[in-house]
């Protein structure tokens, strides 16, 4: 079994827990192997823990969660270090995120200083405390949800950290087809516990080194850029795609075209991903605000004007 075949199977294990998301499964999936982190914003009870858990079983990951609270401090997640009476030395006690898959829930209702520690350890895939540096572990994901803007009791992630997150998804409810079918059939529906590892955490590297090899083409190089400057030079956008987010494009893109069986990126690999890569890197102008657009909206219509230069 190749990795493009892997990869298929470990989305349809999941899909047999997520009723009727299969995009946000394939989403999931994408950043997974493409070496990125995901943001979920969305309300409570559509699935966003089952989604994590389901994803560490079937990857065979290491998986740790924490709900975010305003006293978690940045010492949970990095980990600690305690004095020994009997050895007479300090002793470093791990934090949550020395895992493979961590997930971050409702990352948005810690501290300022707490969430910097969860993003400066996604950044870097380390942590240091008291002075020694001790690598994360391999493959290493992050998973964070948040609630929509306006709840109550929120600190919202600056747009700087952000940009820290490949992905940024919105779950959603179900279609009203598929919530009668979950409905109807609840007693039959597979749990998290019913589905089964398809793959081991040292393949799912070997897949992740793959997508990287993925071929991509100068003039895909130049769409993507076209892309990024659209969105700083529009009157709509007070702040546009940073160098760092046509990075994350571009290895999106690559992750599309390996899960669609190609070892070559288009275009169209491009436009899948950029939404839910680019909407929160950007952010709308006052003009915007009062046009009341979207980052969706302007991401869409700069995509329907830029043209696919194959030639300089």
């Amino acid at each position: 079994m190749n990795g493009y075949e892997a990869a298929k199977l470990v989305m349809d294990e999941v899909n047999k827990v997520i009723i009727g998301k299969p995009e946000v499964v394939k989403q999931v999936m994408m950043s997974i192997i493409a070496g990125g982190h995901v943001l979920i914003e969305d309300i409570p009870g559509v699935g966003k823990t089952t989604l994590a858990t389901a994803f560490s079983k079937v990857l065979s990951l290491k998986y740790n969660r924490m709900q975010f609270t305003p006293d978690v401090m940045p010492s949970d997640i990095t980990g600690f270090s305690v004095y020994n009476k009997e050895k007479g030395t300090f002793e470093y006690k791990e934090g949550v995120i020395m895992c493979n898959l961590f997930l971050a829930d409702e990352i948005n209702r810690t501290s300022s200083k707490t969430q910097s520690a969860l993003l400066e350890a996604m950044e870097e895939g380390k942590v240091t405390v008291d002075g020694v540096t001790r690598n994360l572990e391999k493959p290493f994901v992050v998973i964070a949800t948040q609630n929509p803007i306006g709840s109550v009791g929120t600190t919202l992630l600056p747009e700087s950290q952000l940009d820290r997150f490949m992905f940024k998804i919105s779950i959603g409810y179900p279609s009203r087809e598929n919530e009668i079918l979950v409905l109807r059939d609840k007693d039959k529906q597979k749990s998290v516990e019913d589905i089964n590892a398809i793959i081991s955490s040292e393949e799912l590297v070997n897949i992740c080194e793959e997508v990287q090899k993925v071929f991509v083409h100068d003039y895909v190089l130049r769409y993507i850029v076209d892309i990024a400057e659209a969105t700083r030079k529009n009157d709509m956008v007070r702040l546009g795609i940073s160098p760092r987010g046509t990075i994350a494009v571009l290895k999106a893109a690559k992750a599309a075209a390996y899960l669609d069986g190609r070892d070559f990126v288009t275009p169209e690999d491009v436009r899948e991903v950029i939404v839910p890569v680019a909407n929160h890197r950007i952010l709308v102008s006052a003009r915007g605000k009062m046009e009341q657009l979207t980052e969706e909206d302007i991401i869409g219509e700069i995509i329907r004007r830029i043209q696919v230069r194959r030639q300089e």
